[in-house]
């Protein structure tokens, strides 16, 4: 069985600065993968070249059996891999109802936008309780939440959340993990960049540690690893 997202050799960066470095990975065939390691060496690069926002200077990327490689964003989202990155970028004066709408506007999601409007619903019940209301009325937890919403909203047969707990309160953290982990139930297959290792050892199947933009370590499906040995690895002890 092939895997849904292959990442070959892929180098990328900004300017004259590569910050990619023939990284090589795979998604989407023994359940999620996880991202880690120290901030500013390539995590959030790589996301970003995956899915169209940064164009790759060589190597491969295909999804789905097809090379989309310096593909356009919309070219990408439209295929169904769906990236949410840090910093919930929202359109602050839309309501809630209208980001979701918004995010059903590609032709493949049209038809199942019901189903995942009660999906959403389902998973943030918080959000049915405000609707109506203006995004930049929202907390932070609960911006990542419509973030994360309007990504399910775009039907994604790949998704890939780019630290989603980054600067939240304890509490509205254990929701968006508990919330995360239902979307995962829920069959959708993510690729999750996380500092907290705890919750990407109970997401994720298969682990890839990012280092210097390599990967310094890979963590394979049915490979016992414990908390312990994950941060000797992170730190480099």
């Amino acid at each position: 069985m092939s895997a849904l997202l292959e990442v070959e050799d892929l180098t990328a960066g900004y300017g004259r600065v590569t910050v990619l470095h023939g990284l090589t990975m795979r998604a989407g065939i023994h359940g999620n993968v996880g991202l880690f390691g120290p901030n500013g060496h390539g995590k959030t690069t790589l996301l970003r070249t995956i899915s169209g926002l940064l164009r790759p200077r060589s190597g491969r990327i295909r999804f789905d059996g097809q090379d989309i490689g310096g593909q356009s964003a919309r070219a990408i989202m439209g295929r169904g891999l769906i990236h949410v990155p840090q910093g919930n970028r929202l359109f602050p004066d839309l309501s809630i109802a209208d980001c979701l709408a918004l995010g059903a506007y590609a032709p493949h999601a049209r038809p199942h936008e019901a189903e995942n409007r009660e999906k959403v619903v389902r998973i943030f019940p918080k959000l049915a309780e405000r609707w109506r209301q203006r995004v930049r009325t929202l907390s932070g937890g609960e911006r990542q939440m419509v973030s994360i919403g309007t990504a399910l909203m775009s039907h994604p047969r790949l998704l890939i959340l780019d630290e989603p707990t980054l600067g939240l309160a304890p509490k509205i953290k254990d929701e968006l993990c508990a919330a995360v982990m239902a979307i995962s139930q829920g069959g959708v297959p993510l690729i999750v960049v996380e500092q907290d290792v705890e919750f990407l050892l109970e997401l994720s199947q298969h682990l890839y540690l990012v280092n210097h933009g390599e990967v310094a370590t890979e963590i394979k499906p049915g490979q016992t690893m414990d908390h312990g040995e994950i941060m000797s690895m992170y730190f480099g002890h």
